[in-house]
């Protein structure tokens, strides 16, 4: 089992940048796939990055691609995401979650997910 504890978010203004972090308990971290996934207020949960487990494949939705990137370092147990030209409609709770088996990128089906953090770009 693992505990997820995002951290990084907070108020911006449009085309800032913020990097999340979502630190990981255990010691298989680099044995996990990684996602992070977004909620904005009246929305659905969105997926919004993945990472793999040992090549570091990387996958992002259309929205965030070339904006976003995701990345871990397996030493630290963390996995990233950097928000880079942020804009308002990038305003949701953000969280990060963790799988340990093989699954699909845009599969949304993990069994480990922290609290969120909240990422509010003003206009």
């Amino acid at each position: 089992q693992v505990q997820l504890v995002e951290s990084g978010g907070g108020l911006v203004q449009a085309g800032d940048s913020l990097r999340l972090s979502c630190a990981a308990s255990g010691r298989t971290f680099s044995s996990y796939v990684m996602g992070w996934f977004r909620q904005a207020p009246g929305k659905e949960r969105e997926f919004v990055a993945f990472i793999s487990r040992s090549h570091g494949s990387t996958y992002y939705a259309d929205s965030v691609k070339g904006r976003f990137t995701i990345s871990r370092d397996n030493a630290k147990n963390t996995v990233y995401l950097q928000m880079n030209s942020l804009k308002p409609e990038d305003t949701a709770v953000y969280y990060c979650a963790a799988d340990p088996r093989p699954k699909y990128w845009r599969d949304d089906d993990y069994p480990y997910w922290g609290q969120g953090t909240q990422v509010t770009v003003s206009s």
